[in-house]
């Protein structure tokens, strides 16, 4: 198992742990853990439109002239 992918299921872990402990009782914690789950919900919700509609994600073109044009 990768190092990142361990850090993602450590993550995961304390994120439902936390959540646990908001639904028994630590109400304080219901706010801040809910933010990255709608913005989770969110991001998800906007590549569902684009696949709708039949946006393509496009890569970047970079201009790697050099600014210097005149010799």
């Amino acid at each position: 198992m990768s190092v990142r992918r361990a850090a993602a299921v450590v993550g995961l872990l304390i994120y439902a742990l936390l959540w646990v402990l908001a639904a028994n009782g630590v109400t304080s914690l219901v706010g801040p853990l809910a933010v990255p789950a709608v913005l989770a919900l969110l991001v998800f919700l906007g590549l569902q439109l684009n696949r709708y509609l039949g946006l393509t994600p496009h890569r970047p073109k970079f201009d790697d002239s050099p600014d210097d044009t005149t010799t």
